[in-house]
């Protein structure tokens, strides 16, 4: 058991990876520029969080077949968006599978391929659209005892390494499948959301200095360790997935959230 344990301690070292890129495409959908969906993590947190421009959200939820987060994660999370963002027109989700690419490991080059090859949604007049894909393979990046679990790699767009979630969890000593899919789900798209300190402003200095873009207060979602396969398991052994604490509650709704 504390080999297992040790192993999943740095499950999450690698967790965030931003894309500081925007793209020069200038292919439309439905008369919109796709290229508001492929800007810098965090650049859109206002919109997905306000109902300024974007009075509903849709999220295309792409899984390799065998691959398919729990019901319960995707309730957990759609809850989550619920409760953050203003969005009068609702949050949808819509599921699809896709072929598996065949491959055991995935660079983030190869994963913004698949993306781009099979994402339908992108924002229109009225609604912003969010791309979430669960893959069948693990990270490019992973070495050693050091795992990828997820990536928030654009503003709109986030990849579940879910072949390795699910060998860090639903085992003995390991955490409840579900639970640790809603904690990755939720804390990647926290920054998503512009936290900490990652598009959406901070109104109190609460940014950890030793694990910056993170929270220092232990309890929140958004502390470093929700990125540690022994914190979730410490974070769910409750039985409930990790919230947001006062002080990133504060931020999300002074930039437009609930």
């Amino acid at each position: 058991m504390k080999k297992r344990i040790a192993l999943v301690t740095m499950a999450f070292a690698l967790l965030v990876s931003c894309s500081k890129e925007d793209s020069t495409d200038t292919a439309s959908v439905d008369g919109f520029s796709i290229t508001n969906n492929k800007k810098a993590t965090g650049s859109s947190s206002h919109d997905l969080l306000s109902g300024d421009t974007y009075k509903s959200m849709v999220i295309e939820l792409v899984y390799v077949q065998g691959y398919e987060p729990s019901a319960t994660a995707i309730s957990n999370f759609t809850s989550f968006l619920n409760a953050r963002t203003n969005k009068s027109g609702g949050i949808t989700v819509v599921k699809r599978a896709i072929a598996s690419p065949a491959k055991a490991t995935f660079t983030n080059q190869e994963i913004v391929a698949i993306e781009d090859a099979n994402r339908t949604k992108y924002n229109t007049a009225n609604q912003i659209a969010v791309w979430a894909l669960f893959i069948d393979g693990a990270s490019a990046s992973d070495s050693g005892n050091s795992y990828v679990l997820v990536t928030a790699y654009r503003n709109t767009s986030f990849v579940i390494y879910e072949k390795t979630v699910q060998s860090l969890s639903d085992s003995p000593f390991e955490p409840n499948r579900a639970l640790f899919e809603t904690t990755v789900i939720t804390h990647e798209f926290g920054h998503i959301l512009g936290l900490t300190n990652l598009g959406t402003p901070l109104q109190s200095n609460h940014e950890d200095a030793a694990h910056e873009k993170h929270c220092n207060v232990e309890s929140c979602l958004m502390y470093w360790s929700a990125e540690s396969g022994s914190g979730v398991a410490n974070m769910v052994s409750g039985g409930s997935a990790p919230k947001l604490d006062a002080q990133c509650l504060a931020d999300l709704k002074a930039n437009g959230g609930k």
